[in-house]
């Protein structure tokens, strides 16, 4: 193992912004750099909410033109949305947001055709309108569709365009709902049950592989400082996040908390039975043949959205005083199903929680810091249903529960996650994703040892972490699940 540390680019693409991070790492060395940052803003086509494609890319360039001189590049971002290529290569458009209200009604329609239960054993993956399949399945109709020859998912559409080098990182391609999970390859049967030629997908390549080179000409055209070798990090930005848990052992719970909270634990194989299915748990692969069994949660998005509309609205929408003042509402005064599909769509988030509330038999939140509690409460809640639920449907205890991600500094939601889940929370770091990307990295330069536990003992030597203790009373918790249907 070389001692020297590795200077590596993190790409590291999120839903409303992406980041170029530059790390130094090496066996007693971890630290994080932006470089920079830019927006990722959707725009709309002819009534369709795509993904602005050559603006990320050109934020990607931009970034490591700023990076200056690196080891090595990584790139990871969000699941399922993907582009299409033609025979030359060339984009088919722009790509969809999983937003979209493409895929109203494919989901069932392609269940009624598949099986959920052969979907689920075979992907074991939880069913999500969003998910790649059903996408891919609302497209065939479309005029581009006869010219594609390529789908690839967001982060290996950059990757692509840096090396000239298809394929498919595995983690991201478990988020599409056609990888066999067990046998580690295409589901091509399934693939068939929807009309999808497996021709179209790519070679399957392992995180922590080398994919390429950035070409000659990319780096002459955009002015970056070198070519240098580009690496198959774990590029579903999840995957990365649970790179960067500092875990200690095995028992332990993780919340990668953002726009989404991914609530879950690190097994060694997937969980595919009938009761995992119905209680929509999903087994996406991992770094060093690991299972994320997890569940999708709404996440901060609802919080996101509700601070957007009192904003347009000419109301107060900074975060830290409604935090405060959140803090000293009453607690559980009004919960909501953090994972109601109601709240998937854009739009007067506000006015959806409190009718949810209202149906819910409840009182709505009259004011934003009212809001803002119902919205941490209902949160923690949700967390608290699925860490009890991970352990029980994967016989795989839990001692510690750790966030990371950007909820990570949310004082309030680390506190109330504690309070509900009866466990210690371990909250940080904050730049999991960001981290968990750059030590795949340097593994594969050789800088650090090759496990995961070496990578997380680095993460525990090196990052700032805060413990929470649960306190409160767990009956009321469990009487608040109740009203929501989580008992």
């Amino acid at each position: 193992m070389n001692a020297d540390p590795a200077v590596v680019a993190a790409v590291d693409l999120g839903a409303s912004s992406g980041r170029v991070m530059v790390a130094r790492v090496g066996p007693e060395t971890l630290d994080l750099t932006e470089v920079e940052r830019f927006a990722n803003v959707p725009v709309t086509l002819s009534g369709r909410l795509h993904w602005d494609a050559p603006r990320i890319h050109r934020g990607v360039l931009d970034g490591l033109r700023a990076a200056g001189p690196v080891d090595s590049v990584g790139v990871d971002s969000w699941g399922v949305d993907y582009g299409l290529l033609d025979a030359d290569g060339r984009l088919l458009g722009n790509p969809v947001h999983y937003r979209d209200a493409r895929t109203a009604g494919v989901m069932e329609r392609v269940v009624a055709q598949l099986s959920a239960e052969k979907l689920y054993a075979t992907t074991g993956l939880q069913l999500q309108p969003f998910n790649t399949i059903f996408q891919l399945a609302a497209s065939l109709p479309e005029a581009s569709w006869p010219a594609a020859r390529t789908v690839l998912l967001m982060p290996d559409l950059i990757t692509f365009w840096l090396t000239g080098v298809p394929g498919a990182e595995r983690t991201n391609a478990s988020t599409t709902q056609l990888l066999d999970v067990s046998a580690g390859a295409w589901a091509t049967d399934i693939m068939a049950g929807v009309g999808l030629s497996p021709d179209l997908f790519p070679s399957l390549r392992e995180p922590g592989s080398i994919v390429g080179d950035v070409l000659a000409s990319v780096v002459a055209e955009h002015g970056l400082a070198a070519t240098v070798p580009v690496v198959a990090v774990a590029s579903h930005d999840t995957a990365s996040a649970v790179v960067g848990v500092p875990a200690k052992g095995e028992r332990f719970a993780y919340i990668s908390s953002g726009t989404w909270s991914l609530v879950g634990v690190e097994l060694t194989r997937p969980v595919l039975t009938a009761e995992s299915r119905e209680a929509n748990f999903t087994n996406e692969v991992g770094v060093d043949g690991t299972i994320r069994y997890l569940r999708n949660i709404m996440g901060l998005w609802l919080l996101q959205e509700c601070l957007r509309a009192w904003r347009d609205a000419g109301q107060p929408g900074e975060l830290e005083p409604l935090l405060r003042e959140a803090a000293r509402a009453p607690a559980l005064a009004a919960v909501v199903d953090a994972g109601d599909a109601e709240f998937l769509a854009p739009g007067d988030m506000p006015s959806r929680i409190g009718a949810a509330c209202e149906r819910l038999g409840q009182r709505p939140p009259s004011a934003p810091a009212e809001t803002v509690r119902c919205i941490m409460d209902s949160l923690a809640l949700a967390h608290r249903a699925a860490v009890l639920d991970a352990q029980r449907l994967s016989d795989h205890q839990v001692e510690v529960v750790h966030i990371v991600g950007g909820g990570a500094r949310n004082e309030l939601l680390c506190q109330l996650t504690a309070d509900a889940c009866g466990l210690p929370v371990l909250a940080g770091p904050q730049e999991a994703t960001a981290l968990g990307n750059a030590l795949v990295q340097a593994r594969a330069l050789g800088r650090i040892g090759p496990d995961l536990a070496s990578a997380r003992s680095l993460i525990r030597a090196t990052q700032p972490l805060r413990r929470y203790e649960p306190a409160g009373d767990a009956r009321a918790w469990a009487a608040a699940a109740t009203r929501i249907g989580r008992a």
